[in-house]
């Protein structure tokens, strides 16, 4: 199963791994924001900082049950 197709499924089936998408895609959304502006005051450039740490944060978490379930499934 390619990832893409993995990721769709554990949407569906897995709600840890929902709410960490949903939080990731919010991440993505206030950083798009903040990258749009052309200055950043401090307090936004501490927060771009917080948001870009809690994203990667998130993906490895997201990796993590993905890897998780390969491994279920391939019967390791």
């Amino acid at each position: 199963m390619r990832e893409e197709e993995l990721k769709k499924l554990l949407l569906k089936e897995n709600e840890e791994f929902k709410r960490l998408y949903e939080k990731h895609q919010e991440c993505e959304k206030r950083l798009k924001m903040l990258q749009e502006k052309l200055y950043l005051n401090e307090n936004e450039k501490y927060e771009e900082k917080i948001l870009k740490k809690e994203k990667l944060a998130l993906k490895d978490k997201m990796y993590h049950i993905i890897n998780e379930y390969k491994k279920i499934k391939n019967g390791e």
